[in-house]
């Protein structure tokens, strides 16, 4: 029996090391370890309500000496596609710039040739097929990053789409990813409703976000979120940060919802 799993082991090993070969049970070995590197990486939960949609993610650098004002340093898992597209990250930032850059070509591109914004779900689908590339041509390695897509259009209205490294990608209603993430999206089969407003979605993905997080205590400075709507009175489409000093007083709510569930 040990014979059998040590040659289990090494044939694995033999199948692991490049992303265009195949093991004998059919699976691409680095594409699921690119996977697994995005499950180590800080949560970023997306959470579609009926006013717009609420993106959220777990702040890992929070040094005091980070100058938050320069490039690069001011929002560290939020980036915007185009006006009427954002995205959360979770996984390799290094590794996401490069698909960002990709994504906001291809936006622009299409703005030019067509004099109108690109649809949401063809410019995931750009990203994806460029995803999958990578896992089918020699000498290259899947992008570790996944994100979450968060974007309104006047076919489909407000869309959440989630993609992976493999190229695939699907929509949600509310979606989570990271470090925890089944935990995370129990939390969310569970208490997501379809008629939240921001701010329920908001508090919900703080909740969320507290129970996957490491820390005992969930602080404004700890979290990133941000909002995607649209304005019908300047017929575009808004997407805007939600800072610290409005997310203090959901912060505190959540902490003591869950000290007095922890003390029931």
């Amino acid at each position: 029996e040990r014979d059998r799993e040590r040659e289990r082991e090494a044939m694995a090993r033999r199948y692991d090391s490049r992303t265009t070969i195949f093991s004998p049970e059919g699976r691409l070995y680095q594409v699921e370890y690119a996977m697994e590197s995005i499950s180590n990486s800080g949560s970023a939960i997306g959470i579609l309500c009926k006013e717009g949609i609420v993106l959220a993610t777990e702040k890992k650098v929070i040094s005091k000496l980070l100058d938050t004002g320069a490039v690069g340093c001011r929002r560290e898992k939020m980036y915007k596609l185009d006006d009427h597209i954002a995205v959360a990250v979770a996984g390799l930032t290094a590794d996401a710039n490069i698909l960002i850059n990709k994504a906001r070509l291809s936006a622009q591109q299409y703005l030019f040739t067509y004099q109108e914004s690109m649809p949401v779900e063809q410019l995931v689908r750009r990203l994806c097929d460029v995803k999958q590339g990578y896992t089918q041509f020699g000498g290259m390695r899947p992008f570790g990053v996944s994100f979450l897509y968060a974007g309104w259009d006047e076919e489909s209205g407000y869309q959440l789409y989630h993609s992976d490294p493999s190229g695939n990608y699907a929509g949600w209603k509310a979606h989570a990813i990271g470090a925890n993430n089944q935990q995370a999206q129990n939390i969310l089969n569970q208490e997501y409703k379809e008629d939240f407003t921001f701010r329920d979605a908001m508090k919900l993905a703080l909740k969320v976000l507290s129970k996957t997080m490491d820390s005992t205590s969930l602080t404004s400075d700890k979290v990133e979120m941000s909002t995607v709507k649209y304005d019908e009175g300047a017929s575009q489409v808004v997407f805007s940060y939600v800072s610290e000093e409005e997310l203090d007083p959901l912060t505190a709510e959540v902490n003591e919802e869950g000290k007095a569930a922890k003390t029931d």
